[in-house]
């Protein structure tokens, strides 16, 4: 097969290229308007393909078919956005030469308006596919799976790029060219606009059992869903997507020109798009992760119910996502499954089964959670993960029952100053050995009182559900400080993770959250604990590990 790229040395384009880099049985043309761009990607590229550098501009793509013969081209350069009067001159021309297409557009209205070549397309016996990226190939597949539980009512959904994966000049000119112009979407199921990165939610995306990013800053943007999942799920009333690039200042900033362009009636922010390219790819700070949420209410069995579906990706793994979709519609046709000829968007095009099978062997993570607000606490923030747990971690968290455990624990004690003082605050156990521990578990509520009893010295805290930028958190509060902690469920051990806290209500900087390892787990049938609670400027506070069986 031989497949020509336009864009191929760009981000889409090169991160595609990679992703077929293990297939011997094809050729890559690698194409775009600086062969020299072209010539030094193929000279570092590594992998079983054949590459081609080669001159070619999308206005003159009649020529570069007939020079290459392709089986299949790929549109990787964009911002479609700006494509103008001639904005289908790659697909006239692709049908007329009898050749397979497909694109990364994230324009709406180009991905809605493909549907008029369908009958050219068939006749022509091509496929023409448009969208073939996350937004709307991986949200459609995701909404699929969701609406065989549920009739879909509202769409909410979003990206969340890590800030190390960079972002290209043709993306932030489209992103920048509408910002602060209308978007158009459906609200209230009256067809109307938005304003393109003037309005904003947070989300957190946490993957049931893993350590969930930090909560997220999203706004409004202009992508294929937001026109063509109506089409597919007539019944919904709302749908919006929003994207939530970091750092949050930058965003931020976006947020009030977009503002001001839509009140002022200013003109377009495109201009400005280089400064912004390169300003966000300079701050280059905070966690190497990034994530995306999709997020349905409507109907079940009668009820009104909520589900969502998250994930997350670690390090590099995260930018490769959006080539993804079109790796996986390469990798089929080589398997003999060609998609049907016709011209249409990518929202039938994959399965979430497809995707699984390219996230396997990459730190790439999902999971649905579905909200049941007459869950426990823990099973309520760990979601599916919570079934994962071996079974005394189960019984000690699986019932919203008041309970008593006992068992012994050994406790160690910081020897500083500081240390000794914030432990006597707190009222932490004395060091010792084989000391008796009685936890009783109080139901407040929707939260629960830990009052522990070690040795006759008792403490206690309550913990609760996060909500906003503590949302899938576990709260818990000892007098006037709250720490929000993360449940993660790994190798057979709840771990809690520390995340943010306050001090009578007011958020603590993060380089003075305690920290420690701790962590629950099971051992010979039995509930064990192991807990370090550590500061910065003050070192070990306290430290206990121990076992405990229901009274």
């Amino acid at each position: 097969m031989k497949i020509l790229i336009l864009g191929g040395y760009g981000v889409f384009g090169g991160r595609l290229a990679e992703l077929l880099s293990d297939l011997p049985g094809i050729e890559l043309v690698i194409c775009g308007r600086d062969l020299g761009r072209a010539e030094a990607f193929c000279a570092r590229y590594r992998g079983q393909p054949r590459v081609l550098p080669s001159r070619l501009d999308r206005r003159a793509i009649a020529e570069g078919l007939q020079t290459h013969k392709p089986d299949l081209v790929v549109d990787a350069s964009g911002p479609f956005q700006d494509y103008g009067a001639d904005r289908y001159g790659v697909v006239e021309a692709c049908i007329a030469a009898g050749v397979d297409y497909v694109d990364f557009a994230d324009a709406a209205d180009f991905v809605f308006g493909l549907s008029r070549f369908d009958a050219t397309a068939e006749a022509a016996g091509v496929f023409i596919l448009s969208g073939v990226s996350s937004f709307p190939a991986l949200t459609a597949a995701v909404l699929r799976e969701m609406a065989k539980t549920m009739e879909i009512r509202s769409i909410e959904g979003g990206i969340a790029p890590s800030p190390f994966a960079g972002i290209g000049l043709n993306v932030m000119r489209a992103v920048v060219g509408y910002a602060g112009a209308p978007v158009k979407l459906r609200r209230g199921g009256v067809e109307t606009h938005g304003i393109g990165l003037a309005e904003s939610m947070r989300f957190t995306v946490a993957v049931p059992g893993r350590l969930p990013l930090r909560n997220i800053h999203f706004s409004l943007v202009d992508v294929p869903d937001l026109l063509v999942l109506p089409r597919e799920y007539p019944g919904i009333a709302d749908i919006w997507m929003g994207a939530g690039p970091v750092p949050e200042i930058l965003h931020r900033i976006l947020n009030l020109l977009a503002k001001a362009r839509a009140t002022f009636h200013l003109p377009s922010l495109v201009p400005f798009s280089r400064l912004f390219y390169t300003i966000l790819n300079w701050m280059k700070f905070g966690e190497h992760r990034g994530g995306m949420f999709i997020r349905a209410r409507g109907l079940a069995t009668g009820k009104a119910v909520e589900r969502s579906w998250h994930l997350l990706a670690e390090g590099d793994d995260g930018p490769y996502i959006p080539s993804m979709a079109i790796e996986a519609i390469i990798r089929k046709m080589l398997a003999g499954d060609r998609p049907a000829p016709g011209a249409r968007s990518a929202v039938a095009a994959l399965s979430l089964a497809d995707y699984d099978a390219l996230f396997a062997g990459r730190s790439i993570h999902t999971g649905f959670r579905s909200d049941d607000p007459g869950a426990p606490l823990y099973e309520k923030l760990l979601g599916s993960a919570f079934a994962s747990l071996p079974p005394r971690l189960r019984d000690l968290h699986g019932t919203k029952e008041k309970r008593q455990w006992r068992g012994h624990a050994e406790v160690r004690r910081g020897r500083g100053l500081l240390a000794r003082l914030a432990a006597a605050i707190f009222g932490f156990p004395r060091a010792g050995s084989q000391v008796p521990v009685t936890v009783d578990f109080n139901p407040e509520k929707d939260s629960e009182r830990w009052t522990r009893d070690f040795g006759g010295r008792t403490f206690s805290s309550l913990q609760s559900p996060g909500t906003g930028k503590n949302q899938y958190l576990l709260v818990e509060r000892f007098g006037p400080a709250s720490f929000a902690m993360a449940l993660v469920a790994e190798q057979g051990r709840l771990y809690l993770v520390p995340r943010r806290w306050t001090l009578f209500g007011i958020p603590m900087p993060h380089f003075l959250l305690p920290n420690g390892t701790s962590f629950e787990h099971e051992v010979d049938g039995k509930f064990h604990f192991d807990v370090e609670i550590s500061a910065p400027l003050i070192g070990p506070i306290v430290a206990y590990r121990g076992m405990l069986e229901p009274a």
